[in-house]
This record gives C-alpha cells, sequence and structure tokens, in this order.
C-alpha cells in the first residue's frame, strides 16, 4: 500500500488527460479559426462595397467645358473663371469653406483681415467686409489661395455636376454583370464604369457633397495633425510618470492609490474623455486653443491614451532585470545615470510598442472628436494647431449615416484607408520591438 496506482488505473488516467488536452487543444483550434473567418468575412465586405460598377450622369458634359474635356489641364485662372461664369453667386460661399478660419455666423461681419487671417488678399480690402467685396476680387482670391486640385474638384462638383445614378458591389458586378448593362441602356446619357472608390483621387481630392468627387485628404491631414500632438503631449509625460512610479515612488497609501486609479482611468469610456475634453481644452482654455481646433482633439486624445501608456511603461521598466540597476549602482552610477543609461534602453522595445498599440486605439476612436466638435464637413485642409479639422473616423461615420449608396461605397474606401495606417503602425510596433532587442542581445 503505497499509495501507487497500478498499471491499469495509470492507462486510465493517462488516457483521461489526454483526453482532456485533445478537446482543449480542438477547442482552442476552432477558436482561431472562427476569428480568423470573422476577420476574412470582415474584409471581404468591405471590399465588395468599395469596388463595383457605377453609373455615372453630367450636369454639364465635361467635353462642353473644354476641347477633349480634360478640366485638370486648366491653370487656376481659366479655372476661377469658369466658377465665376456658371456660379457667380456662390463666389463667397466658396472662400468661406475653403479659405475662411471664422465662424460663419460672423463671416459677413468682420473684416477681410480677420476673415482670412494668414491668407493672399488685397491689402486695399483688409478692413472691407465680404459684402463690400466685387466678384473680381473674390475671382482673385481664390484664385491665389486655392490649389489647382482644390479647383477642380470644386469644377466637378458644382459645374459638371457628376452625379452617381446607381451603384453595385462587387459581387453584384461580377455575377450579374447582363443586368447591370440593361439597366444602364435606359440611361443613353450615362455612363456605365467599374469603380474603384479608393483611389489616387481618392486619396488626394477634399472632401464634398458629392460622393462622386469626394475625396479624404482633409480627413488624413487631420489624424495625422492630431495624433503628432497626442505623442508629443502623451509620451513624455506618460514615460515620465512611468519613471516616477517604478523607480522612485515609495510603497506608501498615496502611491497605491494614484496607481490603481491609473489603471482605473485606463477603463473609462473614450466619450467620457471627450467631455473632459470639451470641458477643459474647448471651454476653460479657449484662449490657448482657440476652441475645437486640432490642438483641442490632440490633447484629448492625449488624456485618452495617457493611462495606457503609463501601464505599459510600468510592466517594461518593472520587466528589467534588478541585476542590471545594481551593477550599475555597483560600478558607481547615481540612480538618474542607471535610469537614462541601463534601464530605459532595456524597457524600450515594451515602451514603444505599448505606445504605438495605444496610439493605434486612438486614431481610430469618434466619440471624444464628435464630443469635442470635430467637424464633419471641412474643404479647407489644417494647417496648424490652431485649425478646424476633421479625421477618418469622423468621416467614415459622416458617409455612413447618410441614405446614398455611393456614400456608403465611399465610406468603406476610407475604412481600408484607416485599417491599413492601423496595420502599418501595428507592424512597426513590432519592428521596433525587434530592432530594440537586436541591439540588446548583440
Amino acid at each position: 500500500m503505497n499509495g501507487l496506482m497500478d498499471d491499469a488505473a495509470f492507462s486510465r488516467a493517462l488516457k483521461s488527460r489526454h483526453r482532456r488536452g485533445n478537446i482543449w487543444q480542438r477547442f482552442f483550434r476552432l477558436s482561431t479559426i472562427v476569428a480568423l473567418l470573422a476577420l476574412i468575412a470582415l474584409f471581404l465586405n468591405i471590399a465588395n462595397s468599395a469596388f463595383g460598377y457605377a453609373l455615372q450622369d453630367y450636369d454639364i458634359a465635361p467635353t462642353e467645358l473644354v476641347e477633349g474635356g480634360d478640366i485638370a489641364s486648366l491653370d487656376n485662372a481659366r479655372l476661377v473663371a469658369m466658377l465665376a461664369e456658371h456660379q457667380p453667386r456662390r463666389l463667397a460661399v466658396y472662400v468661406r469653406d475653403t479659405l475662411s478660419m471664422v465662424d460663419a455666423s460672423v463671416f459677413t461681419t468682420l473684416p477681410l483681415s480677420r476673415v482670412l487671417e494668414g491668407r493672399s488678399y488685397p491689402e486695399a480690402l483688409a478692413s472691407a467686409t465680404i459684402p463690400e467685396v466685387t466678384a473680381d476680387d473674390l475671382q482673385t482670391i481664390l484664385r491665389d489661395n486655392l490649389t489647382h486640385d482644390q479647383l477642380v474638384s470644386i469644377i466637378e462638383e458644382q459645374v459638371i455636376g457628376i452625379n452617381v445614378l446607381r451603384t453595385w458591389s462587387l459581387t453584384d458586378s461580377l455575377t450579374n454583370r447582363a443586368q447591370i448593362e440593361a439597366i444602364a441602356a435606359e440611361n443613353p446619357r450615362a455612363n456605365l464604369i467599374f469603380r474603384s472608390w479608393l483611389d489616387l483621387n481618392f486619396l488626394s481630392s477634399p472632401m464634398s457633397g458629392n460622393a462622386a468627387v469626394a475625396g479624404i485628404r482633409t480627413a488624413i491631414l487631420g489624424s495625422v495633425w492630431v495624433i503628432v500632438i497626442t505623442v508629443a503631449f502623451a509620451f513624455p509625460i506618460g514615460v515620465g510618470a512611468a519613471i516616477y512610479l517604478e523607480e522612485y515612488a515609495t510603497d506608501t497609501p498615496l502611491n497605491n492609490l494614484i496607481e490603481t486609479n491609473i489603471r482605473n482611468l485606463a477603463g473609462v469610456p473614450s466619450i467620457i474623455y471627450g467631455l473632459l475634453g470639451l470641458a477643459i481644452f474647448v471651454r476653460a482654455l479657449e484662449t490657448i486653443t482657440a476652441g475645437r481646433t486640432v490642438l483641442s482633439a490632440g490633447l484629448t486624445m492625449g488624456l485618452l491614451i495617457l493611462p495606457v501608456i503609463i501601464i505599459n511603461s510600468q510592466e517594461a521598466i518593472r520587466a528589467v532585470p534588478s541585476s542590471i540597476r545594481e551593477a550599475s549602482f555597483g560600478l558607481g552610477a547615481t540612480r538618474w545615470q542607471t535610469i537614462w543609461n541601463q534601464v530605459l534602453p532595456a524597457a524600450m522595445p515594451g515602451i514603444l510598442t505599448g505606445t504605438i498599440l495605444a496610439l493605434s486605439r486612438a486614431i481610430g476612436e469618434t466619440a471624444p472628436l464628435i464630443v469635442i466638435g470635430a467637424s464633419t464637413f471641412i474643404l479647407s485642409d489644417p494647417s496648424s494647431p490652431l485649425s478646424r479639422f476633421t479625421a477618418l473616423p469622423i468621416q467614415i461615420y459622416q458617409w455612413t449615416a447618410r441614405p446614398q449608396p455611393e456614400f456608403r461605397a465611399a465610406a468603406a474606401g476610407a475604412i481600408i484607408v484607416l485599417l491599413i495606417l492601423l496595420l502599418t503602425m501595428n507592424a512597426s510596433a513590432i519592428f521596433l520591438r525587434q530592432r530594440y532587442r537586436r541591439k540588446l542581445t548583440a
């Protein structure tokens, strides 16, 4: 009676363990397959909307405006003259939507020096208001300040009037081509084209109320500005806080309370940070941030990811072996020299990985930007931290909320761009982590 199993009991127990292991192995494998299928279904659904046939018509055919129909071959002066000829009453509207930084409610009452601050305009008109400016002067202002691509986009939307009569998904385009061509034959003035909603024009064109010419350049630039300010604000503060909590702070009730609250803040819904940014950066600090601007959005997103950066940085610093610190102290280095020359280089792969993954979350957030007042329609690109802005998630949200199917197709193209940005950031996190690890092991 030594307590050991006999051979039969041992064999039964071993088979039972193997059986349980095989069951869990199959469950984990099934979970992986389900996750991959869901991811594949997501990408296929997006691609199905982003490509396919489209039936397009024009208010005025491009060949009626210029020989050959190539509007882009005209210079800025001829484009502005064409715009004034066909849309003379909307010149001031184009100035407001594309060049002005002031609110639309005061656009016609402020002098031109305020309305077009930072823009080019005749010096003699500095004190004049928009209603006092002649049509010729408005043409000069548009010609001198708008880029060639912006003018072409306005002409295509407002003069040519490209209209998408109907769109078909990629699946329908491949399987029901005969039916689609029959529908197109009922509209002899319209052109049936196989359209990719994600192309170079889509990336380089500004926003528009017409899905046929709408682009995401303004949204991409807005997202880039927001992320740059977010990094500049959150990274040094987050890493600094992590260094203090891990290397300097003692085990006191106050420091423990601070750490607990930081971890709790990492789970707070993002819309709460939007309300915080609205109260602090948009309203309380309006004299500094200029209200609903890129700077306010970047600082709000910085608060959103700050707890995540602190926690990831703490874990990376904590993972550095204590023997490295002790060896540095033994050679006479101070605490700060040890942190700067030994601890931080060893912890940097984890810090950078956590920071980039936190930024991946920030670039896809919509709720905080909506709360602080990001624009859902803006034609001018952000040029400074105090500019009005929009962002890719806001653009996608705005397009998917519209009833026209062509805007949902454009939203699918924007989603692909956003996914590419996210995958690029995640890939860069892996690359930086491996690079620093190779340096440490070299």
